[in-house]
């Protein structure tokens, strides 16, 4: 990816860093002001790709070139960028994270040129993949423990974001995608069934299923709404033993449009009359969280839902208010102070504290060098690490890279994915449903963190 996917005043920041000699170290923290309105909580993803550009950032000749045809930029920054390479060292949520508001996603430590540059092309793959997966859990949440695969490419915005959101949906507990390129990126397990324009191509459904069938002849699922969903179902049946004969059994049906409920219904008694009571029914069409909530709620026998359109755009809250900060330079913290937007000064930890029971109890924002204090106590964690039936409180941020090297031991996305399953499983029951908390998931500040935020600001005042 080119060194160029970045904001222009990056770059301009970066010359006027060189003249200046503001070359000190700098830590920046990239996290989210608010939850968006409906939103419970969020899941951390997209920390692999974004490790990847920090390693491979270089800028090639052309691109130079192309720098220096625009004019304004100075020598000193063209031969600055020939050489260029992050040097340094970043902490981060593991992917599949559960996090909230204001709570360090990831934090990234280098010689302040370096730190800035890099500031637009991490917001763009964290923001992104963070997006997809917090809209994917609550998806997957409102399943129960049904299949959820990602339709979702032909309404992505663009093909980057298709693949990477079939990715964000796989963690955070999608059971594949229908994205034959993510397939392969990422070892994805790939799902497809047909189209209505093959059964419109032959002569008839039953033609159209048996050629199918005989084609794709592992356990195939038929597409039943392009007339008549329940005839189509009725014509399955039919064919089945015929079918069967040549051992091929049918996987199931798919009903892309009409009332889910009702059609979901007819085809399980006819499948289950007709002797296909191992057939799966799977259902799509401009499904969401609540869309599935209500299909469930009504009894509907689904088995399967294929989310696109809304699961990729993140429909019903298509940003999040991410943002990347400068927290400490030259060994001094720093604040902004802007109206509805100034930050907590000073390099963070996320401290989660755990309850008894395993469930997430609540999580602190403290500064590094603060002592870890224990849920529910002012006494120092190992105070309570003799209590088998206590939880230890738990950092969040953990190192990733180091002198622009990512670390041995990185999570592969199997691993994140499982992380992922157990943080929703710990989830507090009043944030696994849709609807917003009645009683928000507390993060509290630090006493140190409050006092620092108050001694810069009195300094500045």
């Amino acid at each position: 990816m080119s060194a160029l996917l970045t904001d222009l005043y990056q770059l301009t920041m970066l010359q006027t860093y060189l003249e200046e000699d503001l070359q000190g170290s700098a830590t920046f923290e990239l996290f989210v002001r608010r939850l968006p309105t409906g939103r419970s909580f969020l899941v951390a993803a997209g920390l692999e790709q974004a490790l990847d550009y920090l390693e491979s950032l270089a800028f090639e000749e052309a691109e130079i070139a192309w720098l220096e045809a625009q004019g304004g930029f100075s020598r000193q920054l063209l031969d600055h960028l020939r050489h260029l390479r992050f040097e340094g060292e970043v902490h981060a949520l593991p992917e599949g994270t559960v996090c909230f508001a204001n709570e360090p996603l990831l934090r990234v430590t280098a010689p302040l040129p370096q730190a800035q540059l890099v500031e637009s092309r991490l917001l763009n793959l964290v923001h992104f993949q963070t997006l997809i997966a917090s809209k994917a859990a609550r998806v997957v949440l409102a399943a129960a423990g049904r299949r959820v695969v990602d339709f979702g490419l032909r309404r992505a915005h663009g093909a980057e974001a298709a693949v990477l959101a079939a990715r964000a949906g796989y963690l955070a507990g999608l059971d594949g995608t229908a994205t034959a390129e993510a397939g392969l990126r990422f070892g994805l397990p790939v799902f497809g069934t047909m189209a209505h324009s093959y059964v419109q191509s032959h002569a008839s459904e039953s033609q159209a299923f048996l050629a199918f069938a005989r084609a794709r002849p592992q356990r195939p699922t038929l597409l039943v709404d392009t007339y008549d969903t329940d005839r189509a179902v009725a014509r399955i049946v039919e064919l089945a033993p015929a079918l069967r004969a040549e051992g091929i059994e049918i996987g199931g049906v798919r009903i892309d449009s009409g009332d889910l409920v009702a059609q979901s219904r007819a085809a399980r008694a006819r499948l289950d009359a007709g002797g296909l009571a191992r057939a799966t029914i799977l259902v799509s069409g401009n499904l969401d969280e609540w869309r599935i909530e209500e299909l469930l709620a009504a009894g509907a026998p689904i088995d399967a839902f294929g989310v696109g359109t809304a699961l990729v755009t993140s429909a019903d809250a298509p940003a999040l208010d991410a943002v990347y900060k400068l927290q400490c330079y030259a060994g001094l913290p720093r604040r902004k102070r802007s109206g509805g937007k100034a930050t907590w000064p000073g390099i963070k930890q996320v401290v989660r504290h755990w309850g008894p029971d395993g469930r997430m109890l609540r999580d602190r924002v403290q500064l590094v060098h603060e002592p870890r204090v224990a849920a529910g106590s002012g006494e120092p964690t190992a105070a309570r690490a003799a209590s088998p039936a206590a939880r230890l409180d738990e950092p969040l941020l953990q190192p990733c890279m180091r002198a622009g090297r990512r670390l041995a031991g990185q999570p592969t996305l199997a691993q994140a994915r499982q992380h992922c399953a157990a943080q929703l499983q710990a989830l507090p029951a009043v944030l696994r449903g849709l609807a917003p908390a009645a009683q928000p998931y507390e993060v509290l500040l630090s006493e140190g963190l409050v006092a620092l935020a108050a001694e810069l600001d009195a300094r500045d005042a």
